[in-house]
Order: C-alpha cells, then structure tokens, then sequence
C-alpha cells in the first residue's frame, strides 16, 4: 500500500529511516527496562548502593522544592501505570513518551535540589546540574549513570570502547538479557553524543571565524581546533538522552510510531516498558533523595502524602 504521508515527508525534508526510527525508540526503552528489572534496582541493592551517602547541611527550601518534584514525579508516574494498564497503547504512545520524560525531569529535579540546593530553570540547565551532581560522582546507578564528559570525537570513541568492553550490541535489534541491554544502553549514549556533536558543529559553521577560514569541513587543524573548544565543554547523560527521546517523540519521528504497518501489539509492550523505566529511575532518585534531606522530613513528607494526595502513593517507589 503507497504510504503518502512518508512520500510526501521525504519529499520536502530528510527524516530518519522509518524503520531505524522505530528500532531505536522501542530498543533503547526495551533494554532499559532489562535493566531496571535487575537485581542492581531492588530495594536492598539500591539501598546499600547509597549507604554513603552523606545528609547534608539542613536546607529547608531546598527540601520544599525536593518534596515538590518528588510529587510532580509521582503524578507521572502514576499516569504511566493508569495508561499501561487501562488504554489501547496506539492512541496514548506519543503522551505516554512524554509522561515519561516528565517521570525522569521531575525526578532529577529532586536530586540535584537534594545533592546540592540547585534549582535549575530550564531543561538544559537540570541536565549539565545532574550531570556534575549525580552522574559525574557516581551517584546513578546502572544504565542511569552512563555519561560522557566530552563530545571530542577521540575522546568520545576510546570512552565508548571502555564502555562496550567488547560488547557491540546494536539497537537495531531487541535486548534479551543485561548484557545485550548494556550493550543497547551505550549505543544509545554514543548515538545522542553523534546527534549533539552535529548540533554543535552546525553551530560552528555558522560562526563569523569558521566562516573567515573559507572551509567547508573540519578537516584542516583550526577548523577541527575551533569544533574540539566546544566539544570539549559539551556532556552527554542520562537527561541529555532523555530530553533527545522527548523530542523524537513531539516531533518528525513520532510518525514511525502509529503509521504505516500495525505495531499495536509491541506498542503494548513499550508503554508498559515506559511505565517500569520512569518507575526505576524514580525508585533511585528517592533512594537517593532521602538520604540527603533533613532527618525525618521523608517520613513526614510520605506521611503527609498518605493523608492529603489524591494520587496513589506509591510506597515502593518513594523507599518505605
């Protein structure tokens, strides 16, 4: 049958493959999902994964804004669990990716006003804030802490070598095991470095110095020196993917998801893997969270939410 839509589309434009679209939105979440059923995300394991974890110095207003996220969060998460539960997942996939990003923001918006009193105002600003108080510390766990410090291309290839250990799972295929969702996991990561490093390069050309050395690449030592200074001050995280799955979802790439052959069946399948992410990166931040605010002032909030929430409050994710 003559897809119109995807003729016109590529007619006009340069969109993605339909189907490496496809593959690597459902992929990337199917081995995350792997992960966030292991053993590493159990409450005993996450647990003693922040046993270190140092309360800091009393901060009330840092704790209210904490506290607020964390019930932001809960609301996502909450209707993630109603949408995998009770909907048809073709007409809800596209809100449902969103939801799921709220999951993520709100919960790591929590953690960096635990970690350090931050209280970012933009999206950008919760990624570099998360990146440089969790990830860069060591304070996400699993598929959650993979991170690049630099965007520098032979710094970004020797770090996802090291990260792959020899593992060379790819997202056009689905994850069976940790190992291949590892492997999945930091293709992903290398794929939104390639997509962030283009953004920044596409920035350079259009600077009046890149302009002034009359090239067209980055071949030549200054045009690979004046790519490479902001390459060099350029992360990738958890977040940064996450806001980068976002915007697949509102945007070009959404199309692949209900249009052209019936996925209906997988699609069941992701929206409940959507639900079991947000609820694992959600666990860890509350794990983490707790053990930064002031002494009591979890049991208290969860107590409250017990009285007063007209969401379900959900006990295994918030630790208690």
């Amino acid at each position: 049958m003559e897809q119109w839509l995807l003729r016109r589309l590529f007619a006009h434009s340069d969109p993605p493959t339909p189907r490496f679209a496809y593959q690597s939105t459902v992929n990337w979440m199917a081995a995350l999902s792997i992960l966030c059923d292991s053993e590493a995300f159990s409450p005993a394991a996450m647990k003693s994964f922040y046993a270190a974890v140092q309360r800091r110095t009393v901060n009330e207003k840092a704790d209210t804004w904490c506290f607020e996220n964390v019930f932001m969060m809960l609301h996502n998460v909450e209707a993630l669990g109603e949408m995998a539960e009770k909907c048809e997942a073709l007409p809800v996939i596209r809100s449902a990716i969103i939801t799921w990003y709220y999951a993520i923001y709100y919960a790591a918006n929590g953690m960096v006003a635990a970690a350090s009193g931050a209280t970012p105002e933009t999206h950008a600003d919760t990624a570099r804030i998360w990146h440089a108080d969790i990830a860069a510390k060591g304070h996400a766990i699993g598929p959650f802490g993979l991170h690049l410090d630099t965007l520098v291309p032979s710094d970004v290839k020797s770090e996802v070598e090291r990260l792959r250990c020899g593992n060379n799972f790819a997202l056009t295929k689905e994850a069976t095991d940790e190992a291949d969702a590892l492997g999945a996991c930091v293709a992903y990561l290398s794929g939104t470095a390639g997509y962030v490093k283009d953004k920044v390069e596409e920035s350079v050309r259009a600077s009046s110095i890149f302009k002034e050395l009359a090239v067209s690449n980055f071949r030549t030592k200054r045009a690979a020196q004046l790519r490479d200074e902001r390459l060099r001050k350029r992360s990738v995280n958890f977040l940064t993917q996450a806001f980068r799955y976002r915007g697949k979802a509102n945007y070009r790439d959404s199309v692949y998801l209900s249009y052209g052959a019936n996925r209906s069946e997988t699609l069941k399948t992701f929206l409940s893997d959507l639900e079991t992410v947000a609820s694992g990166f959600a666990s860890m931040a509350c794990q983490y969270m707790k053990r930064r605010v002031e002494k009591a002032a979890w049991e208290r909030f969860v107590q409250d939410l017990d009285n007063n929430s007209q969401i379900s409050v959900r006990h295994d994710v918030l630790g208690v």
